[in-house]
């Protein structure tokens, strides 16, 4: 059943003219053709359906902010909280205004400030931060071979001036304790991560499946972390469009700039799609479209 839906709402989805750019403002990201679209599906008895340039990679994004924030939630339970907040911003990933007026304490972990708090937050308890935090990363790929794009990384770097205002905004509020160049290297670096369609939906089905690693006995957050992990996807994982996403689709999950999207069923299954085709919000239009499709034609959803 799976395949063939996977493979009808592809095509379907291929056919359409959605209109669409790339995230210009990262340099490395304008490069990738626009052309690549790819959807994985990882269901709870460990088969995978898939369909497009499934063996492409392509930069998580903000994707990967979800496994900074695991890590930092395993750590440090509910006292993460102190940190970053768990409310919907309704404000663009980036807003320096809404951080300005809410005294430098993030509204969530899924947003740019948000995260970088949270890379705080792990350089105050890893003692290598960068090294420990891929180890994190896969760990619950179950692929040690999944890993940062120095390309990508530098591109970020040399022009993420929002995300440096950003920080040193928080910085002048006391919420970052750490050096800004040490917190942001980190940022970047979480962003860069990059893996393909099927290596992401394999590594979110740690959200579908109580917290626990895909056919292992490790538990990597408990069954209420783990609530209240895709609580937080439902209601913050698409920036300023997570409501759209909610009625449209009806799964937790989480959207990046490098044009990917990965949601999940809890109990059932874990979806990854890639499109570099962003709309105005920053979210895959195919993207999007396939996993309303998905979700419509399954007639499966949280709700």
């Amino acid at each position: 059943m799976f395949q063939y839906i996977i493979d009808e709402i592809f095509y379907e989805v291929k056919k359409l003219d959605l209109k669409g750019k790339q995230a210009e403002y990262i340099p490395e990201l304008a490069k990738v053709s626009p052309e690549k679209f790819a959807v994985s599906l990882f269901d709870l008895s460990g088969n995978t359906y898939e369909a497009g340039d499934t063996n492409d990679k392509f930069s998580l994004q903000s994707i990967a902010k979800v496994f900074a924030f695991t890590m930092a939630y395993r750590i440090k339970g509910k006292e993460i909280f102190r940190r970053v907040g768990v409310e919907p911003s309704g404000n663009p990933f980036n807003s320096l205004m809404q951080l300005e007026q809410e005294n430098g304490f993030p509204r969530n972990p899924l947003i740019n400030a948000g995260a970088l708090a949270v890379c705080d937050v792990l350089i105050d308890e890893l003692k290598h931060p960068e090294r420990q935090l891929l180890e994190f990363i896969r760990l619950i790929a179950q692929n040690q071979h999944i890993t940062f794009n120095n390309s990508v990384y530098l591109s970020e770097k040399e022009t993420g001036y929002r995300n440096r205002a950003l920080i040193n905004l928080m910085k002048s509020f006391g919420t970052i304790h750490n050096s800004t160049e040490k917190v942001l290297d980190l940022y970047y670096k979480l962003c860069s991560v990059e893996m393909n369609t099927g290596e992401l939906a394999k590594t979110f089905s740690l959200y579908a499946n109580e917290g626990n690693i895909y056919g292992t006995n490790k538990q990597i957050l408990t069954k209420s972390q783990t609530k209240r992990t895709n609580a937080i996807m439902q209601t913050c994982g698409f920036y300023d469009e997570a409501g759209e996403f909610t009625f449209r689709v009806g799964l937790p999950g989480k959207s990046g700039v490098g044009g990917g999207i990965a949601a999940v069923h809890p109990g059932k299954y874990a979806v990854a799609v890639w499109s570099p085709l962003l709309n105005r919000k920053g979210n895959s239009v195919k993207g999007m479209k396939i996993l309303e499709l998905l979700t419509t034609k399954l007639g499966w959803s949280i709700f």
